[in-house]
């Protein structure tokens, strides 16, 4: 027997938050189209890598940010007899996309950076300071806005995450400047890039784990396989449990499907057991999508099924 659920959402409160989202990626997009062009300009004046640095990594944000964009807009299409699952996984192969954008970026800074260790050159550094302000304001703005909808999935914690690492990367070149122009300090341009693209690459780390654990289907993270197993055997009238498999499609949608060996039972007891199966998966891991099978032991002896169990 095969039931499934699913959670009742109010889908005119989404497609608002969705539509605010969106317009905040679109914001976020100008702003770092705008930085960019201030950033590399002001950086190849005053001789700053971290000026220049901070606009390679602006640039990258904005083809990101536009993906972040479009996945957003994509993944409200609807299932098709095709792609039973919708677009849904959009969000995923581009917060994964935009991981290894950070990465290629991150490992070009910190290879000049070494370069300007061993060779630093002279920065203007009132000159940089206005330019990382005007910079650390904008990506402040570009921050804020995207870290009301962050939470809400990947690929809008992908998009957060450029900016943050963007305002971050400002503000080290704020506090280098400051350095520079009253220290002459000018070593402390590359060691700032080498740091924050340190910050940067854990950050970017957990991102592409979770990522990668969502298109492999594993079990989510907060969820403790076992102990799911052992709540379907608690249940008065389950003997067995095989094929348990929990996966995700999305930040938000889970799935769940197992095979359940039973006593014997009249239909109604069925019903009432699945029910009670499907509200504990609901209420205590927010599993809303199931597909649960139950068969007797005398049904499999007298159907003569044989089927192989994966767990």
């Amino acid at each position: 027997m095969c039931e499934s659920t699913l959670h009742k959402h109010s889908h005119d409160e989404q497609r608002g938050g969705e539509a605010i989202g969106n317009r905040n990626i679109a914001f976020a997009i100008a702003l770092n189209i705008i930085i960019t062009v201030f950033e590399i300009v002001a950086g190849v004046w005053v001789g700053s890598l971290a000026l220049v640095s901070e606009a390679l990594h602006n640039f990258s944000d904005v083809g990101s940010l536009s993906l972040s964009w479009w996945g957003e807009k994509i993944k409200t299409k609807g299932n098709t007899t095709f792609k039973t699952y919708g677009y849904k996984r959009a969000e995923i192969l581009i917060a994964f996309f935009n991981s290894l954008v950070l990465l290629a970026v991150v490992a070009f800074i910190i290879f000049e950076a070494f370069q300007r260790l061993f060779h630093p050159s002279e920065i203007a550094g009132t000159a940089m300071i206005w330019a990382a302000l005007v910079a650390l304001v904008g990506n402040g703005i570009a921050t804020y806005l995207l870290e009301k909808d962050a939470h809400k999935n990947l690929n809008m914690k992908s998009a957060w995450l450029h900016s943050l690492q963007d305002a971050l990367f400002s503000l080290g070149v704020v506090i280098g400047a400051v350095l520079i122009y009253y220290f002459h300090w000018f070593i402390i341009d590359p060691i700032i890039s080498i740091v924050l693209s340190v910050y940067v690459l854990k950050e970017v780390y957990a991102l592409m784990k979770q990522a990668i654990d969502i298109l492999m289907e594993s079990v989510p993270s907060d969820i403790d396989f076992e102990e799911v197993r052992n709540k379907f055997q608690s249940l008065a009238g389950v003997i067995g449990v095989n094929d348990l498999h929990i996966w995700q499609t999305d930040s938000n949608s889970r799935f769940l499907s197992v095979h359940l060996e039973i006593e014997e039972m009249e239909n109604e007891e069925r019903n009432k057991l699945l029910f009670q199966a499907q509200e504990l998966l609901l209420d205590e891991f927010g599993i809303g999508h199931t597909t649960i099978q139950m068969v007797s032991i005398s049904e499999l002896e007298k159907r003569n099924v044989k089927g192989e169990h994966c767990n």
